[in-house]
């Protein structure tokens, strides 16, 4: 009778702790998806977040090297312009599937809503691109569409300093 208890009490403690196991795992996962080893690195770690769901589809030459192709000729854009840049945008990510766009100046993309402004002024420079023209979307596609073309997932925008946006791009 002694071994038979003792067997039920190791099987109920087993159990107990199985059940914790199994609970603590899942949420432990979900904590490693949701952190961003960029947030307090280029950006603040306190991040909003959005979805947005893409009206246009990841293209199939879409690669790692195009993401920062792109990143690249636009940061060279910026930088032929006779004012001061405004704006830093860099590509990260094991696959550069992240894009991060950061104020370098105060009082710069510092709220949510001029966040959203500047995408929107991105928005129109993508609708001159020949990709928008070549598909005729050019009046309906956004630069968040753009994105999800080129086959980026995340798109952060932060003032450096205080706020950050981030938005997965579906």
């Amino acid at each position: 009778m002694r071994v038979m208890s003792f067997s039920i009490k190791s099987v109920a403690t087993l159990g107990f702790v199985l059940a914790l196991a199994l609970t603590a795992f899942p949420a432990k996962a979900e904590e490693d998806v949701k952190q961003d080893r960029h947030a307090g690195y280029y950006y603040p770690k306190n991040v909003s977040h959005e979805i947005y769901k893409a009206r246009a589809r990841t293209l199939d030459e879409a690669t790692r090297e195009r993401r920062i192709g792109f990143v690249t000729a636009i940061t060279a854009q910026q930088s032929e312009r006779p004012y001061p840049i405004k704006t830093a945008m860099f590509a990260k990510g094991t696959e550069a599937e992240k894009l991060i766009i950061i104020s370098l100046i105060d009082g710069h993309l510092n709220t949510i809503y001029r966040a959203r402004a500047a995408l929107a002024l991105l928005t129109a420079g993508a609708r001159t691109t020949p990709i928008f023209q070549q598909y005729s979307v050019e009046a309906y596609f956004t630069f968040l569409d753009l994105c999800k073309m080129m086959g980026f997932r995340q798109v952060t925008v932060s003032d450096g300093k205080d706020f950050a946006h981030q938005i997965e791009v579906r």
